[in-house]
């Protein structure tokens, strides 16, 4: 018995994958890897950015280690829907930066049959989830979580740390000169402990 919600056979389905972790630990490069095997696979590819982020260049997504690849800004999440007709594989890249509705967004394109690839930082500044990563985690069928090495013991590093503490906007563009990556011992020595308002004991 054929069931009105069964999926017909020829109907293709995309998928969201997601690349998290801390600033510095390759998440864009990562981006730009499966972003180029795909258009060597003769796929169609767009890329997306925040329109905020010209830290590197206006148009074109770049990692930390100087690969770039070229990408449409957009104000809005909304934007993505209207600029992706006819392609394979979306990239998004500092999706932390985005409203809540990417989440929306990147399950519509999926379910249009688009491989959705989304980067972006999931935690913020003060080890926080930040934006619409957490949501996109939950959603996506692949997570990979990629680290940094801590800068003052060398282990992995998850956490961002802001250098200017008096600065608390949530969005603040930087580079080394205002972030540096901390593994969790490190990070909670110089921050207080999301969701307790408390300093660890280092005595």
């Amino acid at each position: 018995m054929f069931l009105e919600n069964t999926i017909h056979p020829s109907k293709r389905r995309g998928w969201i994958e997601v690349i998290c972790g801390s600033m510095f630990s390759g998440k864009t490069e990562e981006l730009i890897r499966r972003l180029r095997r795909a258009q060597f696979a003769k796929q169609r590819v767009e890329i997306f950015k925040p329109s905020i982020d010209v830290r590197y260049h206006e148009t074109e997504v770049v990692s930390h280690d100087s690969n770039s690849i070229r990408s449409t800004p957009v104000e809005s999440s909304q934007n993505i829907l209207l600029l992706s007709s006819d392609v394979d594989v979306i990239g998004i890249d500092e999706a932390q930066f985005f409203d809540s509705e990417l989440v929306n967004v990147c399950n519509e394109l999926a379910n249009q049959g688009i491989r959705v690839i989304v980067a972006g930082l999931d935690m913020d500044f003060r080890g926080f989830p930040f934006g619409p990563i957490p949501a996109l985690l939950a959603t996506a069928e692949y997570v990979t979580k990629v680290h940094a090495i801590c800068m003052r013991c060398g282990n992995l590093a998850n956490h961002s740390h802001r250098h200017d503490s008096s600065n608390d906007s949530l969005v603040l563009l930087g580079e080394t000169e205002s972030y540096e990556p901390l593994c969790r011992d490190c990070f909670y020595e110089y921050n207080p402990l999301p969701y307790s308002g408390k300093k660890v004991n280092r005595e």
